[in-house]
């Protein structure tokens, strides 16, 4: 890394980390662009204390990561994956009536929980409105104006134990580092749903594969993991009614057009003197 950043003052990067030491060793760093929204690939305010700008690609994917959450509770909801597999394995050939069908249910009148209300559970929450969905929502810093009749702030304890669909929108940090834990998992219903296209160790993951074995919850639909490339140990790869992506919910050919222009634009406004999304 030391090497490759030689004596560049401006740095773009993604999933790899920068860390102090290596700041320190390249003194002539005047700005890392971290091309994604999430900045925990460094220390911002140990850079900020080298004299270092730290940008961030904000709110490119909102509505990306929210019609992913969507597919994932529409197909907990609809089946549509295991009515093909039926179909095409001749079901329906055979089937003596005119249709067949697992259980399926609607989202009418369900309520989803939003754990963080940035920009994409924001997306979120207007998409589950569309569908006649009640939202709860636990944020660090609850806004009271933007509740409605269907919109509403609460504990986190409460959103768990309410929610028939929970779906995770926080940053990785100290405080949100395995928040979802057997414990909270416990106070969830057993018919519930748990999606995280956040960040994988917001989840502490051999609890999460032992609710869904035990089941204390439905299911649980993840974009993110722990270590990724996701390893052959991870316990999701076995557990009950998991569905796991390669964190492909920021990945549409918009999202990435539209992350491209921030970044050359984040670089345009420092050049000018004039830093915008600046983190630190």
């Amino acid at each position: 890394m030391v090497q490759r950043i030689g004596d560049a003052e401006i740095v773009l990067s993604n999933k790899t980390r920068i860390t102090n030491e290596m700041i320190d060793a390249c003194p002539n760093l005047q700005y890392i662009g971290v091309l994604a929204t999430g900045y925990n690939i460094l220390d911002p305010t140990y850079a900020a204390q080298k004299g270092i700008v730290v940008t961030n690609i904000p709110s490119y994917s909102s509505r990306a990561v929210a019609q992913l959450t969507f597919a994932y509770l529409l197909q907990f909801a609809n089946k549509v994956t295991a009515h093909d597999v039926a179909v095409k394995r001749g079901d329906w050939e055979r089937c003596d009536d005119f249709c067949f069908y697992y259980p399926t249910f609607e989202l009418w009148n369900k309520t989803i929980g939003l754990i963080g209300f940035g920009s994409i559970a924001q997306e979120v929450a207007k998409l589950a409105q569309a569908f006649g969905m009640e939202v709860l929502v636990y944020a660090r810093h609850p806004k009271p104006e933007l509740e409605t009749d269907r919109l509403a702030f609460t504990s986190l304890e409460d959103l768990l134990k309410r929610s028939d669909a929970v779906s995770i929108h926080v940053p990785l940090n100290d405080e949100t580092r395995g928040m979802i834990n057997l414990d909270r998992l416990s106070l969830m219903k057993q018919s519930a749903l748990l999606i995280n296209t956040a960040r994988g160790p917001v989840v502490v993951e051999k609890d999460l594969a032992a609710a869904l074995n035990a089941g204390l919850i439905a299911g649980a639909a993840v974009d993110v993991v722990s270590k990724e490339p996701i390893r052959p140990d991870n316990p999701l790869l076995k557990a009950k009614n998991c569905i796991i992506t390669p964190h492909i919910a920021w990945a549409s050919f918009e999202t990435r057009k539209r992350l491209l222009g921030i970044a050359v634009d984040n670089v345009k406004a420092f050049l000018g003197g004039t830093p915008v999304n600046r983190v630190n």
